[in-house]
């Protein structure tokens, strides 16, 4: 990674985007791309599309989701405490006395206070916390004072900065998948200073909304364009640390590439196309196998119209859906090699039909 992209990242990952309120970090994927699409769209859902060649009849279309888990105020005590609801998926046991940032009238500090350790019960200590054993506490006194900068339906986000950790790993909140939007800027940026793609393609770099609740985004942005061929790029649950079993869902390291997908939500085409990218740019890559339903907007993108020819690559990330993720720079710069030679090779008369 240059250090423009290392720049950007770090904008993106302190920019709240919980699923349904992914404007702020819209705008930034928008301004950072504006110089170099041929095209910028968004569409009613919020998904933003930075387009090359958009008037070509062969559409290609990169996903990688814009929104990260968060919560979200539902109600407000007479003392001015809020409770809240999680958007996503998120872990109860990692929340407790986080520091958050709440956006209402305007954005405000919180703590995610529980009952004290030494008010709990014996048996208390064996159980994960329950959400409703939670609250947010932005030290206001009454739920007057509280409703001059908050209301229902203010969404929240962990307040966890961007922290270097050795000389090529990162740690910090919502690189599900900040990365994969981070990926596709420096992709359009790319492609835009690349005499060798071809003119009769169009790219249609998507950062999609809401993924963390369904993939709705990816799914009526996929409805409107209609593609022939996509690559969704996401998150990968890291297998080396302490007691992690491998043998469970497969290995999967930071440091050694992106993973490359095998299994019903991949094309065999594009995997193949995906493999010999990878091997003939000596780029680093893993293989992974996915039995089912992908976790990512890959799985509603394949269904598409008649079906599309997708892939799927996940970045390898340790302690997913935690304030402290953890991502290996190296991994990232290596995916954007790897999906630039893919789009390099793409071509309007490849036949993606299965044999």
């Amino acid at each position: 990674m240059d250090d423009q992209a290392l720049e950007l990242l770090k904008s993106l990952v302190s920019t709240p985007s919980p699923s349904g309120f992914e404007q702020p970090v819209a705008r930034l994927y928008r301004n950072y791309v504006q110089p170099f699409a041929h095209k910028l769209t968004t569409d009613v859902l919020g998904n933003v599309s930075a387009i090359i060649n958009p008037d070509a009849k062969f559409r290609f279309m990169y996903a990688g989701h814009m929104d990260e888990i968060g919560f979200i105020v539902h109600y407000i005590d007479e003392n001015g405490f809020l409770f809240f609801s999680t958007i996503g998926g998120t872990d109860v046991a990692t929340e407790v006395g986080q520091r958050v940032s709440v956006h209402g009238h305007e954005t405000v500090p919180g703590v995610i206070g529980r009952k004290a350790i030494q008010a709990l019960k014996s048996a208390d200590f064996d159980q994960t916390p329950q959400l409703t054993d939670l609250w947010i506490d932005i030290g206001a006194r009454s739920r007057d004072e509280a409703e001059k900068v908050v209301q229902i339906g203010s969404a929240v986000t962990i307040d966890a900065g961007f922290t270097l950790l050795g000389d090529s790993l990162a740690a910090g909140r919502a690189f599900d998948n900040k990365v994969g939007l981070l990926i596709g800027a420096e992709l359009v940026r790319r492609l835009s200073g690349d005499g060798d793609i071809r003119s009769d393609v169009g790219f249609h770099i998507l950062g999609t909304v809401q993924e963390e609740i369904g993939s709705r985004g990816a799914r009526t942005a996929g409805f409107n364009l209609a593609p022939h061929a996509a690559l969704v790029i996401d998150m990968g649950v890291a297998m080396d640390y302490p007691r992690a079993r491998p043998e469970d869902q497969g290995q999967l390291d930071l440091g050694k590439g992106p993973g490359i997908s095998r299994g019903a939500n991949t094309n065999p085409a594009v995997f193949d196309m995906l493999i010999a990218s990878a091997q003939d740019r000596n780029i680093p890559f893993q293989r992974q196998a996915t039995g089912g339903k992908s976790p990512t907007d890959a799985r509603v993108v394949q269904e598409l119209q008649g079906g599309v020819a997708t892939g799927v690559i996940s970045v390898p990330l340790r302690y997913m859906h935690t304030p402290s993720e953890v991502v290996c720079l190296d991994d990232i710069g290596a995916t954007i090699d790897l999906v630039h030679e893919f789009c390099r090779r793409l071509r309007p008369d490849i036949d993606f039909t299965p044999v």
